[in-house]
């Protein structure tokens, strides 16, 4: 049986919209796009490949990544990413998905993940796909969290615990901090 991980970038108070470029997601009149770049150190980007199962991914962010990262030759993420099997949910998109490994879920997302947990040996990682997580964890399909905390405040922008999340009490299984300031803090949530 696989885990579901959440393996995300946030402020220290939860925003995680449009963590990369200023461009990537200006919904609600966001203007801090771009904001984790200057933080970006190999530590975080070993953390993140240090999780080798399938890309679990929201429409929104399979699009944002798809028109990125396999036109982008110059790093090794790019081979990573491409041959990754990539899983996505949405309610609007059809197959085929143009990026090679790339899967569309059927049906309901918190159905379809509770199936693929059944039925994989590896982990299951998502990465931003907010709507996504919070689907599942509504839906208790979250096994950990990895979320790299950035040293700055916001004040506005979609959060990856908004107003009205589910009660939870999650548990500290591992922590380390960049030489950036950034924190990568480990959480297992309760089964």
């Amino acid at each position: 049986m696989s885990k579901v991980v959440v393996f995300t970038n946030l402020t220290l108070d939860g925003v995680m919209q449009a963590p990369g470029r200023p461009d990537e997601d200006r919904r609600g009149g966001f203007e801090h796009g771009g904001w984790a770049t200057p933080y970006a150190t190999m530590e975080a980007a070993e953390e993140s490949m240090a999780y080798t199962g399938a890309l679990l991914l929201g429409r929104r962010t399979y699009e944002d990544f798809y028109t990125v990262w396999p036109n982008r030759t110059d790093n090794p993420y790019t081979a990573v990413l491409n041959n990754t099997q990539k899983y996505v949910a949405s309610t609007t998109l059809s197959e085929p998905l143009p990026w090679i490994n790339s899967t569309l879920l059927k049906g309901d997302a918190a159905e379809a993940v509770a199936r693929l947990k059944e039925e994989l040996d590896k982990d299951l990682v998502i990465m931003g796909s907010g709507e996504l997580v919070q689907s599942l964890m509504r839906a208790n399909l979250i096994d950990e969290y990895v979320l790299l905390i950035h040293p700055l405040v916001l004040g506005s922008g979609r959060r990856l615990f908004p107003e009205g999340s589910a009660f939870a009490t999650l548990r500290l299984v591992g922590a380390k901090t960049t030489n950036t300031g950034v924190v990568i803090a480990t959480y297992a949530a309760p089964r």
